[in-house]
Order: structure tokens, then C-alpha cells, then sequence
């Protein structure tokens, strides 16, 4: 089966949006609820490290559809993650007793 250029691309760009904005929900959650406690922060760490490296590949390799999903894509995964810490640390110290040190 060959597919055109323009259908190829257009596969890009749905794969690159859904995989995008899959990470929406877990924003809005982390939002809502004030809590990140049960997200890994490892695997967030991890996760968006490789997202910049997928984001420089498609800015080197002249991909728009990999550069553009994966610059939105490491912005949301570092909204998560920048809302991990300081949730967590928030939640760290609210559940020391007071008078305890820090």
C-alpha cells in the first residue's frame, strides 16, 4: 500500500497530536487536586529528558511534526514535574509535626 506524501505526514501529525495531549488529563488532575504524590518522579525525569532529545532530533532533522509535538509535549511533561516538587514538598511539610525540625 503506498500512501502519498501529504497522507504520511498527516499521520505524523495525528500520532504527534494524541500522544501530545495525552498528557493534558494528568495535568488538569495534578491541577485539580494539589497533589502529585502518585506520579513517579524518576519516570517524569527520564521521560522528559528523552522528550528533549526527540525535540532536537526533529529540529536537526528539520521534522516539524516531531519538533512541534515534542516542544509542546516537554512543556506539559515539565509542568507535571515543576508541580510534582512543589507539591510534594508542601505535602512533606505539612506532615511534620509542628516544632519539628526542617
Amino acid at each position: 500500500m503506498a500512501l502519498s506524501q501529504q497522507n504520511v505526514n498527516l499521520i505524523g501529525y495525528l500520532a504527534a497530536a494524541l500522544t501530545t495531549i495525552s498528557f493534558l488529563p494528568q495535568l488538569i488532575r495534578v491541577v485539580k487536586l494539589r497533589s502529585a504524590r502518585d506520579i513517579s518522579l524518576g519516570m517524569f525525569l527520564i521521560f522528559s529528558a528523552g522528550t528533549l532529545f526527540w525535540f532536537l532530533y526533529g529540529l536537526f532533522s528539520h521534522s516539524l511534526p516531531v519538533a512541534l509535538a515534542n516542544a509542546i509535549t516537554l512543556a506539559l511533561s515539565v509542568s507535571i514535574l515543576v508541580l510534582k516538587l512543589r507539591f510534594d514538598r508542601h505535602a512533606t511539610a505539612a506532615a511534620q509535626p509542628a516544632g519539628a525540625p526542617r
